[in-house]
């Protein structure tokens, strides 16, 4: 039957109706879901990974890392950030928390893989904090904080040391309590302890994936790990990878839902065992631990693609940075003798009170907010990211929460700020020992390293020799070579006042003072030199 004019337009219209509207259906299929006005929020917090390891740090070093500055260039990189302790569990406790870890049980050292659960769940936590703000929280990676593992015989309270013989109490077919899950998270995945303690299992929300079959691992091609019980599917090589898979597979799911989310991602890396895949052996020039950096740099590269591939990069923050030093595990002196210094200019490494072991690289991006290639010098803690978070959430903190938590969001501003954030930076070395930083100032409340570096705690003919206390002015004298606590005494009154101050009231910000843990510990035992005292 032939068309009139009329049914001819009459179709056209339609036509032009219909595709429209599958035009408009395709565009609205289009529109991400996520539309959120919270920004996600990403921290990789790596392990023993040292200030000068990132080039935009110490331009002149020989591992480049082009992937990690770039967090820098399209954001802001932070010149004199400082974990709180140096080395790992306190760190992370601390990061967590916004409390000091020396606040808690664990006042120096830190846990294995076998150890109870340093965090009761009563506290609150950055996850927990974000949780309640709507947040879809995931942890990934290296725990080391202790959670509780299943006993087959119950009454047994051992299982805090090293001996192996300790893993024959573990029942790895029972699911394990006081996990990440039970702090805020809604998804974890990872391990216990470093990537050299055993029980070498992942456990995923509480579960452990695999029940291990062995009692011994096979020591690894550039380095060793302790023996314990390995699950066939904890391949050492393929962990770090492992971690940055599962994160950005993280991010994929999260970024299609309406909810923000919140990533930690905390790497075991390049801690022991230093394991790059065979992609990357070589690939420094170096060494394997310069291996293993070019492998963390390509990862952190991959997952911001995800992120901008999931068009969520302008309202999501991307923070990296370290839990401490680097480690002399990474042949320190065999990577300075060709042109490389993983702790930059600073004196010490892990462990130590010095800079070297608790100044770390600090990159931040959130194009929403924060302009390209900023730098700041204001002095900044990793205890500061739980005021920082809750501030982003209007979330209030209480006088229980965040103790030692500054918020540093007015510096992600285009406005100068006209204050410094801190009062005063405490310092902690892996025995224990004090440092308490204030503007320049540095008092350390031990005569030596507190750590692994000469002068060593156990080196006493030495220390008989030195002051009991040293102060330096980092603004003259970064290195910490030139003792001034002779010169200066006004000044080590002050700051030891200041930290004495800061034990005692269980805090360092504003607020109704708290109680410390183990309130009858013997301070002075562990570096502290009656500092609480009056």
């Amino acid at each position: 039957m032939a068309l009139t004019k009329k049914n001819r337009n009459y179709n056209i219209k339609i036509n032009v109706f219909l595709v429209s509207t599958l035009l408009l259906i395709n565009i609205r299929c289009q529109v991400k879901p996520q539309d959120q006005s919270l920004p996600n929020i990403i921290v990789v917090l790596a392990d023993d990974l040292g200030y000068g390891d990132i080039s935009s740090f110490h331009e002149s070093n020989k591992i480049k890392t082009p992937n990690i500055d770039r967090i820098g260039n399209e954001g802001m990189r932070f010149t004199d950030a400082h974990s709180p302790s140096s080395v790992c569990t306190p760190t992370r406790y601390g990061l967590l928390t916004g409390r000091y870890s020396w606040r808690s049980k664990l006042k120096n050292g830190v846990l294995t893989g076998k150890s109870k659960a340093l965090i009761p769940s009563s506290r609150r936590t950055i996850a927990s904090i974000l949780k309640n703000k709507g947040y879809k929280t995931g942890f990934v990676g290296k725990w080391h904080l202790g959670w509780d593992w299943a006993q087959i015989n119950p009454i047994d309270t051992t299982g805090e040391g090293w001996d192996e013989k300790d893993f024959s109490n573990i029942d790895f077919t029972k699911p394990v309590t006081n996990t990440p899950n039970d702090l805020g998270f809604n998804f974890s995945y990872g391990h216990s302890g470093s990537l050299d303690m055993a029980p070498y299992v992942y456990v995923e929300n509480g579960i452990p994936t695999e029940v291990p079959d062995s009692n011994t691992v096979n020591t690894g091609k550039y380095s060793w790990w302790r023996k314990g019980p390995t699950s066939k599917d904890f391949i050492h090589d393929e962990v770090t990878p492992n971690f940055f898979n599962k994160s950005i597979n993280y991010i994929n799911e999260h970024a299609q839902k309406k909810d923000p989310f919140f990533l930690y991602l905390a790497l075991p890396s390049p801690h022991t065992p230093i394991l790059p895949t065979e992609e990357w052996a070589g690939k420094s020039g170096l060494n394997p631990y310069g291996d293993f950096m070019l492998l963390i740099d390509d990862y952190i590269g991959k997952l911001l693609d995800a992120i901008e591939a999931q068009k969520i990069d302008d309202n999501t923050i991307v923070i990296f940075t370290s839990d401490n030093g680097c480690s002399p595990a990474a042949k320190i002196d065999e990577l300075i003798a060709q042109g490389h210094y993983p702790n930059s200019i600073y004196r010490g490494h892990k462990a130590d009170i010095f800079e070297g072991g608790h100044r770390v690289p600090f990159l931040i991006k959130w194009p929403n907010r924060i302009k390209s290639k900023g730098v700041s010098d204001e002095t900044i803690c990793l205890t500061d990211l739980m005021a920082t978070f809750s501030d982003i959430v209007s979330h209030d903190l209480k006088d229980d929460e965040g103790e030692d938590s500054y918020s540093f969001l007015p510096i992600l501003g285009s406005e100068p700020i006209t204050s410094s954030i801190r009062e005063a930076t405490v310092h902690h070395s892996i025995n224990g020992s004090f440092a308490i930083r204030k503007d320049k100032w540095k008092l350390i409340m031990c005569p030596g390293s507190g750590g692994w570096s000469y002068p060593k705690p156990d080196n006493r003919t030495v220390l008989a020799t030195l002051p009991k206390l040293q102060l330096y002015d980092l603004a003259n004298d970064p290195k910490e070579s030139i003792n001034l606590v002779l010169s200066h005494p006004e000044k080590v009154n002050e700051l030891k006042s200041l930290l004495r101050k800061y034990i005692n009231e269980g805090r360092s910000t504003p607020g109704k003072p708290q109680t410390n843990d183990d309130i009858d510990f013997e301070w002075k035992q562990v570096g502290f030199l009656s500092v609480a005292e009056d």
